[in-house]
C-alpha cells in the first residue's frame, strides 16, 4: 500500500488536473479525498504539509511532496528532497 504521502500526492495531481479542465466532479471528489486523507494521515504526516493542507495551498503542498518543482513552497519552511 502506497505511504499516505503517496496517496495525498496522486490525488493532489488529480485534483489540480480537474480545476485546469473545469471539472466539477473532479474537483470536489479531490476536495473530498483530500479532506478524509488528512484527516486519516495527520498523525504521520509532516507539520509543513499539514499545513499546506490546511490552508488549501494544494499547488504548494504538491511542490513541497516533489511532485512540482515550479512552484514555489513560500518561506514557511525549505522545500523537501523528493525522496519519498
Amino acid at each position: 500500500r502506497p505511504s499516505m504521502e503517496a496517496q495525498i500526492k496522486d490525488t493532489l495531481i488529480q485534483l489540480l488536473d480537474g480545476i485546469k479542465r473545469s471539472d466539477a466532479n473532479a474537483i470536489l471528489a479531490g476536495l473530498e479525498t483530500l479532506d478524509h486523507q488528512l484527516a486519516q494521515g495527520r498523525p504521520e504526516l509532516h507539520p509543513q504539509l499539514i499545513h499546506y493542507l490546511e490552508g488549501r495551498s494544494y499547488a504548494k503542498a504538491l511542490a513541497w511532496l516533489g511532485g512540482d518543482p515550479a512552484v514555489p513552497t513560500g518561506s514557511c519552511a525549505p522545500r523537501r528532497s523528493s525522496t519519498s
